[in-house]
């Protein structure tokens, strides 16, 4: 048995995680290491970084063949991200857009963009996000969530998994009693990807946070349309009272002049009967 093999090895004792993957390794063989990561699928904290290189010790010690290590972590690999595949299509896209109305500082054309990218890039995203931990499991609820065809999802998914699988169980393997080296290495690249997420979310949130405040301080679209409104207004009341004013001076100048002409003729007629008056 797998836990005889501590022992007789010096490796130490099974423990935690290690020591519930080997008591499946020792009831079920093979199909008990594709059972332990089909379930680090559903429960990403169960490392595959302990479970995948312990089953390349197991194979090193000839428990159960390297192919069928290989082959079970993959097909539980599947199985696991079928499960989610699932549950991301039963919350759906309109329960997912509902819920992303409501958060703050979340708006719908980010959703938007993603489902987007996702469409343009998905199957590249779970192929390449089976290799990444936290991702390697959740990328499979955004592709249920969008109904991405199961032949694709199926073919990328185990691609994916078969080649980290591999990665893990080949240095289980050849590492043998010291097959606990690998989990320290995989733990540094966990932390720092998680160290990523975290700087990526609070940038995230800063800008919205800014870009929120900012929108405060400015008048809205309506604002801005009734201030339009309202200026147009009073141009053309301007307008108005300018062609107003100007139409007076004109009557009034026209008047002016309608003067002084019959004042003219006025004298020229006086004039005129002056003269008859002096030649009689």
């Amino acid at each position: 048995m797998i836990e005889t093999m501590y022992a007789a090895s010096g490796s130490g004792p099974a423990g935690g995680v290690a020591g519930w993957a080997t008591d499946l390794m020792d009831k079920l063989g093979a199909p008990g290491a594709g059972l332990a990561i089909a379930l680090e699928n559903l429960f990403p904290p169960l490392p595959s970084e302990v479970i995948l290189p312990l089953a390349g010790f197991a194979s090193a010690q000839g428990r159960m063949s390297l192919v069928a290590a290989l082959a079970w972590t993959t097909a539980g690999s599947v199985a696991g991200a079928l499960a989610l595949y699932g549950i991301g299509a039963l919350i759906g896209r309109d329960r997912i857009r509902a819920l992303v109305a409501r958060l703050p500082l979340l708006k719908l054309d980010d959703l938007d963009r993603t489902e987007a990218w996702f469409a343009r890039h998905g199957a590249k995203a779970v192929f390449f996000g089976r290799m990444i931990p936290i991702f390697r499991s959740l990328i499979s609820v955004p592709a249920g969530v969008e109904r991405m065809r199961m032949a694709t999802f199926l073919l990328y998914t185990a691609l994916g998994s078969l080649l980290w699988n591999t990665v893990f169980v080949l240095a289980g393997y050849g590492l043998g009693d010291n097959w606990r080296t690998v989990e320290e290495y995989v733990g540094v690249y966990s932390k720092a990807v998680l160290v990523l997420v975290g700087l990526a979310a609070l940038a995230f949130v800063a800008v919205r946070i800014v870009k929120s405040r900012r929108s405060a301080r400015r008048p809205g679209p309506g604002v801005h349309r009734a201030e339009a409104r309202e200026g147009r207004r009073a141009e053309a009341s301007e307008g108005r009272r300018a062609e107003a004013s100007e139409g007076r001076r004109a009557e009034a100048s026209e008047g002016r002049r309608a003067e002084a002409s019959e004042g003219r003729r006025a004298e020229a007629r006086g004039s005129s009967s002056g003269g008859e008056r002096t030649r009689t």
